[in-house]
């Protein structure tokens, strides 16, 4: 019975962090054989915490869109939870005690979780668990700071993808509609914001070039991830 909206739930994924390195894995075992969602036991979750945990949501849908196992019928599940959690998510942290928008969130997780469980994820959840398991990071929060530098990376490279998105979010640009957003949910936009530290962005960045980015629609490389850090520590803008 969850009580976020992260829509994690649905899926088969691990998360393991040991000595400052998270390692995901893929089991059956983890999956619940019944999920129930209640709006009502959300209606204590806090702006603070339901807003981000949203984000991840979010990234969900938009991962599931441009990774190697994307399908017709994964890009219809993640474009509704887009479409579902963008109107319901500012309503929520307008009331609290709305429950249509909080059903509507949920909707959303769970559309979220379905598509990532067959997917599978790609270059922004890589670089997210990099970061939440090096730095200690907070994982909603740093899913919701990083996202839209990596969907303005990967724009030119998937442009069907994009147009998709930017529609389901209602606006003429995917990364600057999520930025928009986020500002709208008032979560943080920064990783300085959230603990990781200037000393710790290169850092960030070797770790980063541990892992494989072969199956991102755009080659990666060491200057990207780079930027792709430095823009997120700083919160620079989206546009």
């Amino acid at each position: 019975m969850p009580t976020t909206y992260a829509g994690s739930e649905m899926t088969p994924v691990w998360g393991l962090t040991e000595d400052g390195r998270k390692t995901t894995g893929r089991d059956p075992a983890v999956q619940p054989a019944t999920v129930i969602y209640d709006p009502e036991l959300t209606l204590s979750l806090p702006p603070a915490i339901a807003a981000p945990s949203g984000v991840n949501a979010l990234a969900h849908c938009v991962e599931a869109m441009w990774v190697p196992a994307a399908s017709p019928i994964t890009t219809l599940m993640a474009a509704e939870g887009i479409r579902t959690l963008a109107g319901s998510l500012p309503a929520v942290v307008a009331d609290g005690g709305d429950l249509e928008a909080r059903s509507g969130a949920l909707y959303g997780a769970y559309l979220a979780g379905a598509a990532f469980a067959t997917t599978g994820s790609g270059l922004h959840h890589r670089i997210c668990h990099v970061l939440g398991g090096a730095f200690d990071l907070p994982h909603a929060e740093t899913h919701t700071i990083v996202l839209p530098y990596v969907v303005a990376f990967n724009e030119l490279a998937v442009p069907e993808v994009m147009r998709t998105i930017a529609a389901a979010l209602g606006t003429q640009s995917a990364p600057a509609g999520l930025w928009a957003l986020t500002g709208r949910l008032g979560t943080p936009r920064a990783l300085r914001d959230i603990g990781l530290s200037a000393e710790d962005v290169d850092r960030a960045v070797k770790l980063l070039l541990e892992k494989d980015y072969s199956d991102n629609a755009r080659p990666v490389t060491e200057a990207d991830l780079t930027a792709i850090v430095r823009a997120a520590f700083a919160g620079d803008p989206v546009v």
